[in-house]
C-alpha cells in the first residue's frame, strides 16, 4: 500500500512517499524530498522492491494520484510483476492503513518537533 503525506519545515514542506506491506505492517519502502513528483515515488518502490525482492503476485495499492496513475509509475509495477490497484474515487477508506501510519507518525514525532530544515527532518524520521 502506497501514499505521501507531507511534513512542516521552517524551509517548506518535506514530502515522504512511504509504502507498506499490510501482511507485515512493515513500511518497506520510502522516500522523502521537497517536491511531489513520480520520481519521489518511484524511487520508494525501487527501495521497496530492492529490499524485498519479493515473490509470486504482489497487488500494489495506491490512491488516484497523479504520481502513481503515470506511465513511469504502472511501467515500473509491471516491470516488478506487480499488480496495480487503486482506490475508488474519493474514498479515503481504501488507504486506511497507510493513512493510519501516516497519522501516528505526524502524532507522535512531527505534530510534537518544529523542524527547522528538511535535513533534519529527515534525519529524525528515518
Amino acid at each position: 500500500m502506497a501514499d505521501i503525506t507531507y511534513i512542516p519545515t521552517d524551509e517548506g514542506w518535506l514530502y515522504l512517499a512511504s509504502l507498506e506491506d499490510l501482511c507485515t505492517r512493515k513500511i518497506v519502502g520510502f522516500h522523502m524530498g521537497e517536491r511531489m513528483t513520480r520520481e519521489l515515488c518511484l524511487r520508494a518502490l525501487d527501495q521497496a522492491y530492492r529490499h524485498q525482492r519479493p515473490k509470486g503476485t504482489v497487488l500494489h495499492h495506491s490512491d488516484r494520484g497523479s504520481q502513481y496513475a503515470s506511465s513511469d509509475y504502472q511501467t515500473q509495477l509491471r516491470q516488478y510483476g506487480m499488480t496495480g490497484s487503486m482506490s475508488r474515487k474519493g474514498n479515503c477508506y481504501d488507504n486506511a492503513c497507510i493513512e493510519s501510519f501516516h497519522s501516528v507518525l505526524k502524532k507522535e514525532l512531527v505534530y510534537l518537533h518544529k523542524f527547522k530544515t528538511r535535513k533534519e527532518t529527515k534525519e529524525k524520521i528515518f
